[in-house]
């Protein structure tokens, strides 16, 4: 043996001595393997030969033992490699890779609404999505595709349209596909487009198709209907062509409430807002003319074209200048005064303040949309500047005419609760008309708001908290009671919150804030507007925390009939 043989098998003695990095040393017992139950790369042990799917688990029994095959002596050594899977003597371990038999399917619960099991299933990882169990459908095919999609986007766009949030969208085109067979979806939606892609299999090209919401309005009785077409559609309960025709029904239906009421109706808001922070009835009738002549003038200037910004700025100034008429007629209008002029104008901006816009942008931000929420922040942002200066405007030419409005004296005390609670309960009733809701849910809206305005009375006036404490915990039982009702009737919440949290806007504080800055009083001005940004986001916040309390741990009740939720759950 030559010297270059000897050094060659010196180093592989001292490498078979040493060991694999990888291998435990010798007299060292191995650690127990984890419990491999609910693994997404091992299958539930089921006994010898079970099966989870349509192919058998491979068997092992013909496998050399372990410790033979590394050279060891025995299945339960402690020396040598680790036991593989499924060998003699050892615990059920992981897989490195994904089983020939497939992923275990992941089952969500049965008993919970569609958009509970949506969302859940659009929180998930791609990778970990329950698979679909096929539906046979006379229209299933890949001519079917292309118009799936199509519905998808349309439903998507008048939800959105709507006021939805980003997530419940998302949700709802992610039902609404997967109810007619489309696995791999994936949703997308921004402010102002809708998006949707279809990938039949990981080798084939996806399909993906968009649509543009370029209208907004505010019609909660549509946005039901369509409600109650995505339930159906989940259910397996409305084909294709059923779903085109009521989608077309839905979006040829006429507004459930006349113009005349609208402009009533938000006479009847601003009127009620100027009473619940103090005014009498010469105060309602004033803030009620000037809602309606601003609510003429908004028509108005979009019947001209002019963007919303003009038309808010045109709302806006009618009420502020019968706050300033009022004032100044003070001498000759029994029972007018600085109170009574502050309350006009306060009661005009609780017609005015975008709070659905604030909820949904808060909402989207809340659940990670957050190009989404900007938008909507940003749209707030123009929609009250437009406000700011409509007022600022009038409330300047009021101090130059020498108009004195004080502050001071607006924020006297008012403790009438009867009074307080029937105007705020009045407030709810025109906010939701204003929202055209349907007229079943009127009465339910009004008493939530009632009961919001009580618990943020106590919480303020008698227990002495901080108004935004009391107005977060206020918003939070409206969102509490409206997704709980909400869930009974597989419809929407926006119907049953958005009108009850009218009581808890901050118009008061965002007059004030304004008729500091016209007064030149800049830091009491600032500190006003914080306290109403401060507000504003406590009812957002608490809104959205009652829903997420509501779907964790609030169930649908047992004795409920389960045949739409069985028939709906099917695949899922």
């Amino acid at each position: 043996m030559t010297g270059r043989e000897n050094d060659r098998a010196t180093v592989e003695r001292h490498q078979g001595d040493a060991g694999s990095a990888f291998t435990p040393p010798l007299g060292v017992p191995l650690p127990p393997l984890p419990d491999s139950e609910g693994s997404a790369f091992q299958p539930p042990s089921r006994g010898s030969g079970a099966t989870t799917g349509t192919h058998p688990l491979p068997s092992r029994a013909g496998r050399p033992d372990a410790g033979q095959a590394n050279g060891t002596h025995g299945s339960g050594s402690t020396t040598g490699t680790h036991p593989r899977p499924g060998d003699s003597g050892s615990t059920t371990g992981t897989y490195p890779f994904t089983p020939p038999d497939g992923i275990p399917v992941v089952r969500l619960p049965g008993d919970a609404p569609w958009q509970d099991r949506m969302r859940a299933m659009l929180r998930m990882p791609v990778a970990e999505r329950p698979a679909l169990e096929p539906v046979p459908r006379p229209e299933s095919g890949a001519a079917a595709v292309p118009r799936v999609l199509d519905l998808t986007l349309r439903i998507g766009e008048l939800l959105l349209a709507g006021g939805e949030g980003a997530e419940d969208v998302e949700a709802s085109m992610f039902g609404v596909a997967r109810a007619y067979g489309l696995d791999r979806v994936e949703p997308g939606v921004t402010f102002t487009l809708l998006s949707i892609s279809h990938q039949p299999s990981l080798v084939e090209d996806p399909v993906t198709a968009s649509r543009t919401v370029r209208r907004r309005g505010s019609d909660y009785t549509r946005l039901a209907a369509v409600y109650r077409l995505i339930d159906d559609i989940t259910a397996h309960e409305a084909t294709l062509e059923d779903a085109y025709r009521r989608l077309a029904e839905i979006r040829r239906n006429r507004h459930p409430y006349p113009g005349w009421l609208l402009t009533g109706a938000a006479g009847f808001l601003a009127g009620s807002g100027a009473v619940l922070v103090g005014g009498g009835p010469l105060v309602f009738v004033a803030a009620a003319l000037g809602a309606i002549l601003g609510d003429r003038l908004a028509w108005l200037c979009a019947g001209r074209g002019l963007p919303e910004f003009y038309q808010f700025v045109a709302a806006a100034t009618p009420a502020a200048v019968m706050g300033i008429l009022l004032n100044l007629l003070g001498s000759h209008v029994p029972g007018s005064g600085h109170v009574q002029a502050s309350a006009v104008i306060t009661g005009g901006l609780y017609a005015l303040l975008p709070g659905r816009a604030l909820v949904a942008a808060v909402q989207d931000g809340l659940t990670g949309f957050y190009i989404t929420a900007s938008a909507r922040l940003l749209e707030v942002m123009y929609l009250i500047v437009g406000i700011v200066f409509g007022v600022t405007l009038v409330l300047y030419a009021g101090v130059s005419l020498h108009v004195t409005l004080n502050p001071d004296e607006a924020l006297g005390a008012y403790d009438k609760p009867p009074v307080q609670l029937v105007a705020a309960m009045g407030l709810t009733l025109a906010f939701a008309v204003l929202l055209q809701c349907d007229r079943a849910v009127l009465p339910v809206v009004t008493l939530n708001g009632g009961i919001a305005w009580v618990v943020y009375a106590l919480l303020h006036y008698q227990v002495g908290m901080s108004p935004i404490a009391a107005t977060a915990i206020a918003a939070g039982l409206v969102g509490l009671f409206g997704h709980m009702l909400a869930r009974y009737q597989h419809a929407s919440a926006l119907p049953y919150v958005t009108a009850a949290i009218g009581p808890l806007l901050p118009g008061s504080a965002t007059y004030f804030g304004l008729l500091a800055f016209t007064q030149g009083r800049q830091d009491v001005g600032v500190a006003s507007l914080a306290k109403a940004v401060a507000l504003a986001l406590a009812v957002a916040v608490g809104v959205n925390l009652g829903g997420e309390l509501i779907r964790m741990m609030i169930r649908l009740p047992a004795d409920r009939p389960r045949r739409r939720a069985a028939k709906r759950t099917r695949g899922f």
